[in-house]
């Protein structure tokens, strides 16, 4: 088996000697391009032993075996010329005339891309590291999935690319209760690199497929779609090592699009999302959304996004922040569409730490079915793992830790974590669905009216002490 985590860490160390990358974003977007070209060239080579007829939508002279493969191929100079005045612009320009999907996702990816090595002989090392992987080898691919993780989490800590990356337990656990199965329409509206689409992917694939027909099948069934160029290609990479050959992500503002557009026809069955929070939209897309509902805050016009998306009997497990739980005006109004559309039947409150590095909001996942009227919702407070403080970047939340949780709920109890309101509370309440946990005691210092008094008298000793000793450096002065 190869370490890929040390092939890793020696491109890293390679790119770092080149002046024209600086920064892990940076670094990662570079990664990625290259990654994306060799994975599609290993595809198109399994492609072409499966069907004579196959020919890939990469011209001869840009496909990876052409330019790249070879250990002592073009380097220096040419190679980075070769990189700049023609990989890009032909690629950036690749006949989508035809309306193949493939075709889109590789102009799409290398329009919204940069190359920012300069020097032609680090590209050569950087390649010849490459090589050593085959992504037709289930082993390698299998492994290679898990550094793909790893340079995922490393977005988080890149500038402000956090976003994108949900921690895999929640992914996992959220997909899980959902039980996304095939044949159903699955839509991940802000996708970032694609991890609520694989994990469906892999929950599909788990219970349900059985042969090439169910594969093409799920293939179909699972959409993404993603603003940002390097999130983009990454979730379209993402999707190939899981065996997607045309993935179904589209580079796109989902909430670009008339709200009124959205018919039976764009309806599905799933959605599995945590949509970008604490993010203004794109100037104007507030105004594809009903008057009553119009806001800039991402968080809130996504949610009315997806209430169309789900179909009736449709079901979503979705990140929302606490700000989203609450307010008045325009938020209120969204929360009782909410409420009157679909039934919220769980919120699961997580603690603040679980999105670290990149954000400290306090986060809920909620779970609802389309086409019901919510009448209680139950609580379930998901408390730190004992003698942990907070979650951090090497030590973020597992999917152990939602055990109690999965007991619990197909055998709903009230305890000291889980507790359970009616829509009457929350409608009294201004649709508010912030409640905390009525079992945890307010932590409040008993004193006696006698105790608080000389407190209050100490207090203001001390101040007039503090206010004397700077009258006297006053008039000293």
């Amino acid at each position: 088996m190869k370490h890929f985590g040390n092939i890793i860490k020696t491109l890293q160390n390679i790119m770092r000697k080149d002046p024209g990358v600086s920064g892990d974003a940076q670094r990662i977007e570079q990664l990625g391009w290259l990654i994306t070209l060799k994975i599609l060239d290993d595809k198109d080579k399994e492609l072409e032993l499966l069907d004579d007829r196959y020919v890939s939508l990469i011209p001869v002279n840009l496909q990876w075996r052409n330019w790249a493969a070879n250990d002592e191929g073009i380097t220096g100079d040419e190679l980075s010329g070769f990189i700049e005045k023609t990989l890009f612009p032909e690629l950036k320009g690749l006949d989508v005339s035809t309306g193949n999907k493939r075709a889109l996702i590789i102009r799409e990816i290398f329009e919204g891309t940069n190359n920012y090595m300069k020097n032609g002989t680090i590209i050569r090392q950087v390649l010849n590291q490459l090589n050593t992987i085959d992504f037709n080898s289930s082993e390698d691919r299998h492994v290679f999935g898990d550094i793909y993780e790893t340079i995922l989490r490393d977005l988080q800590s890149a500038g402000n690319y956090g976003e994108f990356y949900t921690p895999r337990a929640i992914t996992e656990f959220m997909t899980g209760i959902v039980n996304p199965r095939l044949g159903e329409k699955v839509l991940d509206p802000a996708c970032g690199t694609g991890g609520f689409l694989t994990s469906a992917i892999e929950n599909i694939r788990k219970q349900d497929v059985k042969n090439v027909d169910d594969l093409k099948m799920l293939e179909k069934t699972i959409h993404g779609m993603e603003l940002k160029p390097l999130p983009f290609m990454l979730a379209v990479t993402n999707l190939i090592l899981h065996d997607i050959e045309v993935p179904n992500v589209d580079y796109t503002d989902s909430l670009n699009r008339e709200y009124t557009s959205i018919s039976q026809k764009d309806r599905v069955d799933v959605i599995l999302a945590n949509p970008p929070f604490g993010a203004s939209v794109t100037d104007g897309a507030e105004t594809n959304f009903p008057q009553n509902y119009r806001t800039t805050e991402s968080a809130d016009l996504f949610l009315v996004l997806m209430i169309r998306y789900l179909k009736d009997g449709g079901r979503a497990a979705i990140v929302l922040p606490d700000g989203s739980l609450t307010g008045e005006g325009v938020k209120q109004r969204i929360r009782q569409h909410f409420l009157e559309s679909c039934n919220l039947h769980t919120i699961v409150r997580l603690p603040n730490s679980v999105f670290q590095p990149y954000a400290s909001v306090a986060t809920n996942l909620l779970f609802f079915n389309k086409g019901q009227p919510t009448k209680e919702i139950w609580y379930y407070e998901h408390k730190l793992p004992e003698g942990v403080k907070s979650y951090s970047k090497t030590k973020p939340i597992q999917i152990s830790e939602f055990e109690g949780l999965k007991k619990w709920w197909s055998n709903r109890e009230e305890n000291e974590q889980a507790w359970r309101v009616s829509i009457e509370t929350i409608a009294g309440n201004g649709y508010s669905l912030d409640i905390k946990n009525p079992h945890v005691a307010k932590v409040e210092h008993q004193h006696s009216s006698a105790e608080l008094l000389v407190m209050l008298h100490d207090s203001f000793k001390k101040s007039d002490e503090l206010l004397e000793r700077l009258k006297k450096e006053f008039l000293n002065g």
